[in-house]
Order: structure tokens, then sequence, then C-alpha cells
């Protein structure tokens, strides 16, 4: 059987996503780290905002804890590599390690290309599935209704 016959009897199943949560998280301004052989460094701390659950959210409401940042790295084309590491807390006091790693990538048009992957860690309980799981992101500012950036998860 050749490669495009056994492919031709697999056809492709796109991914079914459904929206995990939102996020409205709160900026502080960049701060410059100045250039590197990889890129210009930045990074932006992250002060606080609140988390929205979606349909298959389960529950997953709470705010986002002040004391993580964006790690940012832009290339000479443009092209920006972001490192989030930051907390968000359920109303039911759960904390959950939000790792997100952000491609940017602002020269396509007419809108700009911003995907990312995130993992979760979760404590033992009713968010624990969490941990088995990597999540698609999307990420949109805020600006300028409000200082902070829009992060959707979807698993």
């Amino acid at each position: 059987m050749t490669p495009e016959e056994i492919i031709a009897r697999h056809p492709p199943i796109a991914p079914g996503l459904t929206l995990i949560w939102t996020a409205l998280v709160d900026i502080a301004a960049r701060e410059d780290w100045g250039p590197s052989p990889r890129g210009h460094r930045y990074v932006v701390p992250i002060t606080g905002g609140q988390v929205f659950a979606g349909p298959g959210g389960e529950g997953l409401f709470g705010k986002v804890l002040p004391g993580g940042a964006d790690r940012q790295l832009v290339t000479s084309e443009g092209i920006k590599s972001l490192h989030a590491l930051y907390e968000m807390q359920t109303d039911d006091g759960a904390i959950l390690t939000i790792d997100n790693r952000v491609k940017i990538d602002e020269t396509v048009g007419p809108a700009p290309y911003r995907r990312s992957v995130i993992e979760v860690t979760a404590p033992e309980g009713r968010f624990a599935w969490m941990n088995h799981r990597i999540f698609v992101g999307t990420l949109e500012p805020a600006m300028p209704d409000r200082n902070a950036v829009i992060i959707r998860g979807w698993g």
C-alpha cells in the first residue's frame, strides 16, 4: 500500500476544542531588559485579574494572583516569543499554576497570529484533570479599555 493510500484510509479529524476559561489578566508596564543574541528581552509583570469559566470549565471561576510575569523575546523580524508563568485561584481556593508559551507574529494580516500552548499544574481534587491536558491558548490585548490581556484556554 502506498503512503497516499494509507493516508487516504485515515482522513484527518480536526481537534474539537471547547472554551475552558477566559482570563482578564492585568499587567504593569513592560520593562526593557535589553538585547541578547536571540532577540530583545522584555518582562511584563502580572498584577492580578479575573477568571471566567467557559461552557466546559466545570466551575472555573476566580482570580489571577499578582506576582507572575510574562517574559518576552522579540526577534529582529518582530516575532515575539512569550513565556508567562502565573497563578489563578478558583473561587473554592484551588491554586492553578499557568505556564503559557505564546508565539505572536504581527507581520501577517489583517489580524496578527497569536497562539499558545498552556500547561496547568493543579492540586488534587476537582481540577486535577487539568494536569493531564495541554490547552491551546489565544491572546488579545484589552487596551485601551483596561491595561490587561484576554487569555482564553481551549481544551
